[in-house]
This record gives C-alpha cells, structure tokens and sequence, in this order.
C-alpha cells in the first residue's frame, strides 16, 4: 500500500517542478485484453520496441546495459543462443 500512495504522492507533487505531466491508472489485464492486444500486433497496427535481446547466460550485462538508462525499447532476455541486436 505504501508503494501505491507514495506513486500517487509523486503524481501530486511533481509537476510542481517538473514540466512534465504524469498521470497515475490503475489496470486489470484479462483474457479479452490480451486477445485484442495480440491481434493488433499480428496485424502491424502496434509493434513492440525491442532495443536489444540478450541470451540467458548474459543477463548480468542486460541489467547493468538497463541500469546505465540508455534503452530506447524493450530489452529482451531470450532462452535460446546468443542473438544480440
């Protein structure tokens, strides 16, 4: 719960110094969602950013790459060979 308030208390105080705006939703995926959300990607109409996939063994390198802030999209963690992009 502390966390929920301290995100709404976020919301209220930060645009006083930012100029930004944040807004604040609270959501429930459900099954509907989903289907309608795989469907508009199937069909092109919305397509992930994916910045850079990472193998299994190199996720040290993935989360230290996240923490340096400088992903423009997803990164991804694969379980398969090595497949950097």
């Amino acid at each position: 719960m502390i966390g929920i308030a301290g995100r709404l208390l976020k919301t209220l105080v930060l645009p006083w110094f930012i100029s930004q705006k944040l807004a604040t939703f609270i959501t429930k995926l459900s099954k509907e969602d989903l289907s309608i959300l795989s469907e508009l990607m199937a069909t092109g109409r919305v397509t992930p950013v994916i910045d850079r996939c990472y193998s299994l063994s190199e996720v040290a390198e993935a989360i230290r790459y996240l923490g340096e802030r400088h992903a423009r999209g997803k990164v991804v963690i694969t379980l398969e060979a090595d497949n950097k992009t």
